[in-house]
């Protein structure tokens, strides 16, 4: 069984004023042509195909023409929801998408529930992103069980599921982030160990990380990484792409990395204002999309220049300034509740109250985003 697995599409993603929808777009066209050409069994999409729960109809387009036109090619696609997309709005899509031969997962089930499919004559869990509190309450029945931790959940959510092939959209353990994911769902609480994967997967399939890279080698799992450079701080070295996977009917699986540079690159140019002339030529040439951060001051008739000097510049800041890309790694390790805290502290309000209320108003917004026709 040949295979092709990608993740992170993100379409809908707006970049300080800028809808890259297009340039994804045309990516998604780029992987339809190579699993025509490699003669692919199966689509695996793990996760995040939208940027937000609210998109543009342009994005949901995209999306619905790519599983139109696999269905052309008769080639079905296995699709879970990432921590990014419209759970719920995907959910009332899976029609629409099995009418294009793509079986879809918005929320997590149980194998009992219908958590595993059949592809091929191969038994294929899907596991979508689900949150900290939702899943430990929905794998820790008993009351006294919810101190659990979301690994100790997934560890049993995966044992549960455990099939020659899996779809999940989660982080693990000691994968290298590509600088523009969602920190809070990188570390701490939601980081996933390698001891919790079942070894008698064959291959796991996942989706969240934007940097491609093989993360486990028994079970083998890989992340494809995004189709486009998302963010000023994923690097331009980061690979990413998408990944054609050959399950043959006994032994290991092999993996082939499809490495391309889809989409408009970004850069940061780091430079001192004296320097901004001298390489003025030099940033005109980029081909990409553009983000400036100086050292020293700028009038507002010299940031202006420089707008209309370099068309595909997008933001000029002051050296210091975070960037959300880049400074999201100060809290990285912190789940929501304890970066909230970390911020009390900062005001000098260390309310215990305060904090329980906040995490009560979070619990009973992740439970109202689960709940049937919400």
């Amino acid at each position: 069984m040949r295979l092709l697995h990608t993740a992170d599409w993100h379409l809908g993603k707006v970049l300080k004023g800028v809808d890259r929808t297009p340039e994804i777009g045309e990516a998604l066209k780029a992987l339809l042509e190579i699993a025509a050409k490699e003669r692919v069994d199966a689509v695996l999409v793990s996760g995040d195909l939208f940027d937000r729960p609210q998109v543009s109809a342009e994005a949901e387009a995209q999306a619905v023409e790519f599983f139109l036109r696999l269905r052309e090619l008769g080639i079905p696609a296995l699709v879970i929801a990432g921590n990014h997309d419209p759970k719920e709005r995907l959910e009332a899509l899976a029609p629409l998408f099995a009418l294009a031969g793509a079986a879809v997962r918005g929320r997590p089930l149980f194998r009992e529930e219908g958590g595993v499919v059949a592809l091929g004559g191969v038994e294929a869990a899907l596991l979508p992103f689900v949150s900290e509190r939702i899943l430990v309450k929905r794998v820790f029945q008993e009351a006294e069980e919810r101190h659990r931790s979301y690994a100790e959940a997934m560890r049993r959510i995966l044992a549960n599921l455990e099939s020659p092939l899996m779809l999940a959209h989660f982080a693990l353990e000691g994968a290298r982030p590509g600088a523009g994911e969602f920190a809070f769902h990188l570390w701490g609480s939601y980081a996933v160990p390698p001891s919790a994967l079942p070894l008698s997967a064959r291959y796991l399939a996942l989706g969240h990380i934007h940097r491609q890279q093989q993360v486990s080698e028994a079970p083998l799992a890989w992340y494809p990484g995004s189709l486009v450079q998302l963010d000023f701080g994923e690097g331009e070295e980061a690979e990413r792409g998408a990944l054609l996977v050959e399950l043959p009917p006994s032994g290991p699986p092999r993996v082939h990395p499809i490495r391309e540079r889809w989409g408009r690159p970004l850069r940061t140019f780091r430079l001192r204002k004296e320097e901004l002339d001298a390489r003025l030529a030099e940033m005109e040439r980029f081909p990409g999309y553009l983000r400036l951060v100086v050292e020293g001051r700028l009038s507002p008739e010299e940031r202006e220049r420089l707008f209309r000097a370099l068309p595909h510049l997008l933001a000029v800041e002051a050296a210091g300034m975070v960037e959300a890309g880049e400074g999201e790694a100060m809290g990285a390790h912190l789940g929501f509740k304890e970066a909230y805290a970390r911020y009390l502290e900062t005001r000098g309000r260390k309310e215990e109250a305060l904090l329980e209320r906040f995490v009560k108003v979070l619990e009973e917004v992740e439970l109202a985003a689960l709940a049937p026709g919400a």
